[in-house]
């Protein structure tokens, strides 16, 4: 942290009136809820009584006729609870606060009016250097939810997806091991005289620590493999019971491969490409009818062979070897996916409102102040401004300098 930033919050932390001020004075939110427009986005940010609460607590909410549908949530169910609902994209797009799960496109942004502030995700990777100017161009404060980290540092919405992700996996590995799907005709797990499904897993972080934990309650047999020796003590850890672990050594990796019935991918890279881990002669020798999983799809892949599918068509054949590469695969189960986003934003929103502006709940609170990557059109994040060759602005010096 430089010297300005010190002073910034030493300064901050001396007028106790003026944090008084802005602190306990509550602001009315205006708060839009589009549809989604993104193929197969089926995540709707806030539940009917998440809806509820903000109305009771003095908001407004208004949303898009069949924006909770996909996640089996009706119009009635909000209008019930208090939202307004209306049929046309451009009235919710009148709100202060927009949120959303999928990125903004540039018809969404052509909607949006000036200075507002906008919550969904946005992987650097994938924004466009046009989405990102139109943004700053209308001054737009936007806030991501891969950046997002709660009181323990932990990337909050990221985890409680990588949950939901790892533990469907193993269930999506189930179905294609049975005869409903022309694989080997295999209970996942096993019974008494019968020997276990054998499950590898690429990599020791939570998707991999939900699929083992899942996969191991259904009596699979699960090796894991990761390059860190730190992951895979954590994972032993958190289990709490005895998993085969291995860094990734190639001759035991493949051999493990080989003698699997399902595979599942789940290696994250920080920036960029994940690494390929599996190549195309090792796929070409497993067993017919396993399962390939590459949860990391959205990386690039983790399998040779990987290429994306969807919810639509989620699998292909390779080397008579099933491969589902489908890379949201937390919109297969939309609803439960929207009570796990809504545990986490409502209680954002109704931050925001008690404190009584953005501005005050990003200096207060280090984790959603990490998760802003445009504050009023200035672009404040590091990761973005290296790949467009940007010189990003230190968001507590704007801080300040508005205080």
């Amino acid at each position: 942290m430089n010297e300005f930033s010190k002073l910034a919050k030493q300064a901050l932390r001396q007028p106790k009136e003026m944090l008084q001020e802005t602190g306990r004075k509550k602001n009315e939110l205006f708060i839009g809820i589009p549809k989604e427009v993104t193929f197969q986005e089926k995540r709707i940010a806030l539940t009917p009584l998440s809806v509820a609460l903000l109305v009771e607590n003095g908001h407004r909410v208004i949303m898009e006729s069949g924006a909770g549908e996909s996640a089996n949530f009706l119009d009635h169910h909000y209008s019930e609870q208090g939202a307004e609902i209306v049929p046309d994209k451009p009235s919710v797009y009148r709100a202060d606060f927009i949120i959303k799960i999928a990125p903004p496109t540039i018809e969404e942004i052509d909607l949006m009016k000036n200075g507002q502030v906008l919550f969904s995700s946005q992987q650097p990777s994938l924004l466009s250097l046009s989405h990102l100017q139109a943004m700053m161009r209308k001054k737009i404060t936007a806030i991501s939810y891969e950046y997002l980290r709660d009181e323990g540092n932990i990337l909050t919405v990221v985890r409680a997806m990588s949950e939901i992700v790892g533990a469907t996996s193993v269930l999506i590995a189930a179905e294609y091991l049975s005869n409903v799907f022309e694989g080997k005709g295999l209970m996942l797990g096993g019974i008494t005289g019968v020997p276990p499904t054998e499950i590898v897993i690429l990599g020791a972080g939570t998707v991999a620590e939900y699929a083992a934990r899942t996969a191991l309650a259904l009596g699979a047999q699960v090796k894991v493999f990761d390059s860190s020796i730190y992951r895979l003590r954590r994972l032993q850890t958190n289990i709490g019971s005895l998993v085969f672990t291995s860094v990734m050594q190639p001759i035991v990796l493949r051999k493990a491969v080989l003698s699997s019935d399902v595979v599942i991918g789940a290696v994250r890279s920080n920036n960029g490409r994940c690494p390929c881990i599996i190549d195309e002669p090792t796929v070409e020798k497993m067993k017919p009818n396993s399962v390939l999983i590459d949860v990391s799809i959205d990386q690039g892949g983790c399998f040779e062979t990987s290429r994306i599918t969807n919810h639509l068509k989620p699998t292909f054949r390779k080397h008579d070897v099933i491969h589902y590469c489908v890379p949201n695969i937390a919109s297969r189960v939309a609803r439960t996916a929207t009570y796990a986003l809504t545990n986490i934003f409502t209680p954002i929103l109704l931050e925001i409102g008690e404190r009584g502006s953005i501005m005050n709940l990003i200096w207060n609170r280090p984790g959603i102040r990490n998760a802003v990557y445009l504050y009023q059109g200035a672009l404040t994040n590091k990761d973005i401004g290296e790949r467009f060759n940007m010189t990003p602005k230190d968001l507590e010096l704007i801080a300040f300098s508005q205080r």
